[in-house]
């Protein structure tokens, strides 16, 4: 079971648990107004959280247009309120992938979850895993090359995989979207041939969201405009 450190982000207005022994990354360099940064003191994993624009209704479907997934729509396309959430999930995941040179495969779609500390804001959790081609067929665009998937029989010869546990916290009367991301890339424990390393790290991951789901608390709704 993993250890937490409560902490403090945006100058107190939200309470959350990061792993013990985390470094802050704003303590080492410059880091954007609406992001907190938290670096693993022995892997290359990482935690992201970020305040952003909420994903209008339109801009999710426009993106759920664009990039059609089944593991998203489900079995009824409607746009149930479900669904637009989902679709503003993977408008983030997609906002944050080089669109040229990633591959972004879900592992488990956006699912509902409650938040403990916060029961009235929608949320949704999910897995995915990035692929960063390599230059496998030099001079052949990326989106050439059989539309391979992160995590299949050729991912390490496409390039780096970064698995991305992610929480999605969608305050409407904000008009706000928090964005947690949890980075785990695979390319440190192949090369040293510790698959039980990745395995550990993953489930670091797993264990950190569910423990943002149940500590994540805003102290000060300021922070947000309102």
């Amino acid at each position: 079971m993993a250890s937490y450190t409560y902490k403090e982000l945006y100058g107190g207005a939200i309470n959350a648990v990061i792993p013990e022994g985390w470094l802050d990354a704003s303590d080492l360099r410059q880091i954007p107004n609406h992001q907190e940064l938290f670096l693993s003191p022995t892997t290359l994993s990482n935690l992201i959280i970020e305040i952003n624009e909420r994903v209008s209704e339109e801009t999710a479907l426009s993106s759920l247009q664009s990039n059609p997934n089944p593991d998203i729509l489900g079995p009824n396309p409607a746009a149930s309120p479900e669904t637009i959430d989902k679709a503003a999930a993977l408008y983030h995941l997609n906002d944050i992938r080089d669109a040229d040179a990633d591959i972004l495969r879900i592992v488990t779609p956006p699912q509902p979850v409650s938040l403990a500390k916060l029961p009235r804001a929608k949320a949704y959790k999910g897995l995915v895993v990035m692929t960063t081609l390599g230059r496998v067929c030099p001079g052949v665009p990326a989106s050439s090359i059989g539309g391979a998937a992160a995590g299949s029989s050729v991912d390490g010869a496409l390039g780096s995989s970064t698995s991305v546990h992610y929480l999605l916290v969608r305050l409407e009367d904000q008009e706000t979207d928090i964005l947690i991301f949890f980075n785990v890339p695979h390319k440190e424990f192949h090369e040293k041939g510790e698959p039980r390393g990745l395995a550990k790290e993953e489930e670091l991951a797993s264990e950190t969201v569910n423990g943002l789901i149940r500590q994540l608390e805003i102290v000060d709704w300021g922070l947000f405009g309102g």
